[in-house]
């Protein structure tokens, strides 16, 4: 499908933005702003415990994107009322909230201790929905069909770590997948009417920049309502950071000046149905090791964006056919 601007810029997702995004959505889902407020219920993943593999992935310390209040030694409903506080004092106060379930994979557990958490979660005042962080691995009939009954009473979309279309960059960063069972589950979850969600890292060590590139393609055939992408940072502690110091050459690192003309590249070629929700992580300096964009903060990279593409004029979808 291809469209040209007009005028006025209205494009086919309803408004003048240049990208299909994520706070326009619920916009027009709900009528107003919704607020995520992570949860960390103490889960753990299937390349971690050793039912595929041990370590976890490569890049992974998730210290590096949870908030403060975000612990699993608290309960669900104490986690997410100190998230509301917290969101209240940062940011403009939200009518709704979803409860996202985020550190590792949020599936990975009986289901009867998932029924548990989730519910626990959407009894909370003000809470709407749910949106649920988890690997293609671990997922099954059944909770895909107890999932399937609660995204009829509220909000509810899965998200699915990718991280890569290429098997070789799965192996090499230890997820334990591939992306052919990634595909599978997704179908099979949008097959149920259930909102599915991605997540992918740009700059995993021996993807070119072309590489990545290639993945705009793959990607808008996918089953998916949401996406996320994030710039590959290297972060202290890990697997990673000890491969980025012994072998630099492996790794296409961005500086920000290159993720924007890339990303922009990216963003053209990219199916215009599909809702963009991040354009790139955001992990506190202490704990990176690697290129550091000074303190851009995640809206001030989206209004960076959003003029680039007006310079160009150009926007999500322009060269997607």
């Amino acid at each position: 499908m291809q469209f040209k601007s007009t005028n006025r810029h209205i494009f086919p997702w309803g408004n003048d933005r240049r990208f299909n995004a994520y706070s326009n959505y619920f916009r027009k889902l709900y009528g107003a702003r919704i607020q995520k407020v992570l949860v960390d219920a103490g889960f753990t993943c299937p390349n971690r415990d050793g039912t595929r593999g041990t370590g976890g992935c490569t890049y992974c310390n998730n210290d590096a994107f949870n908030p403060s209040y975000c612990l699993p030694g608290k309960s669900v409903t104490q986690q997410i009322e100190e998230g509301i506080l917290f969101h209240k004092k940062r940011y403009r106060e939200a009518s709704s909230y979803l409860a996202y379930f985020q550190a590792y994979s949020n599936t990975y557990a009986p289901l009867s201790k998932l029924k548990r958490l989730y519910e626990e979660a959407l009894n909370y005042p003000g809470v709407i929905g749910l949106i649920i962080g988890t690997r293609p691995d671990c997922i099954d009939d059944k909770k895909l069909e107890y999932i399937k009954s609660l995204s009829q009473r509220c909000y509810l979309s899965v998200e699915y770590g990718i991280e890569s279309c290429y098997d070789k960059t799965l192996r090499r960063i230890n997820r334990g997948h591939t992306f052919r069972e990634a595909v599978d589950v997704l179908k099979a979850t949008a097959a149920l009417g259930i909102n599915t969600g991605a997540h992918f890292i740009f700059g995993l060590p021996g993807e070119s920049r072309e590489d990545m590139l290639k993945e705009a393609a793959i990607i808008s055939e996918l089953p998916l309502k949401t996406v996320k992408f994030h710039q590959l940072q290297i972060i202290k502690g890990t697997v990673m950071e000890n491969e980025y110091l012994h072998k630099p050459s492996d790794f296409q690192l961005f500086t920000w000046g290159e993720y924007l003309e890339f990303f922009i590249r990216f963003l053209e070629r990219l199916n215009p149905e599909i809702v963009v929700e991040r354009f790139t992580g955001e992990a506190p300096p202490r704990f990176l090791n690697g290129p550091y964009w000074g303190k851009k903060r995640a809206d001030e990279i989206v209004s960076l964006v959003e003029k680039r593409l007006a310079e160009l004029d150009t926007w999500q979808g322009r060269l997607f056919s």
